[in-house]
């Protein structure tokens, strides 16, 4: 057999690792990515040789289950930087990011891992910040986000949707409105001062 063709797992591997990336998914979306590799193993019902093996830092693990968030993540904020009205823009990210960190209490904490390990989610906060930051720049030189706005405003909305529950997208969209609303350049409510 050709060395240049993919090896395939074996059916039994494959479901071992399947059930190791279901178990921590479960397992960080309810209590966060500090979750200990072994309870990983109890929970997908394999050794920790075969966690390992298949996944040998927890950076790798973490990565990989969060894998589909991020891509998602960077086309909401690409989305979002892409709209010619910056205001709309901005509010679409905080909106749609609230919803998908509703949905996963796990995936703020891998989004705002830091240290040289998690490098790979490391740089793809700190790329997708800069397009937060830029969006937001556009937006208040249009007069609808308000002048005080910093980067650091949006990463304390983002640690603060850890909070709602997980798969509340009802919370998500009314935190995400009441978030809106309070960075108005000019609140739409009235008995705001």
């Amino acid at each position: 057999m050709p060395e240049s063709l993919p090896q395939l797992l074996r059916s039994d591997a494959r479901d071992n690792r399947d059930r190791i990336v279901e178990a921590a998914r479960s397992l960080f979306s309810e209590r966060g990515i500090e979750v200990g590799m072994r309870e990983i193993a109890r929970r997908a019902e394999v050794g920790p040789a075969t966690l390992y093996r298949r996944f040998p830092t927890r950076h790798i693990l973490v990565s990989e289950v969060f894998a589909e968030e991020m891509l998602t993540c960077r086309q909401i904020v690409e989305d979002g930087w892409a709209d010619p009205d910056a205001w709309r823009g901005f509010r679409s990210i905080i909106e749609r990011v609230s919803i998908l960190n509703a949905g996963n209490r796990g995936f703020v904490d891998a989004f705002m891992a830091a240290g040289p390990e998690m490098e790979s989610i490391t740089a793809h906060r700190v790329s997708l910040l800069r397009m937060v930051a830029d969006l937001a720049s556009r937006a208040k030189a249009a007069g609808g986000l308000r002048g005080d706005f910093v980067i650091e405003d949006f990463v304390l909305i983002v640690r603060a949707q850890r909070g709602l529950g997980s798969g509340d997208e009802a919370a998500a969209r009314r935190f995400a409105a009441l978030v809106i609303d309070g960075l108005r350049a000019r609140p739409t409510n009235p008995d705001a001062t």
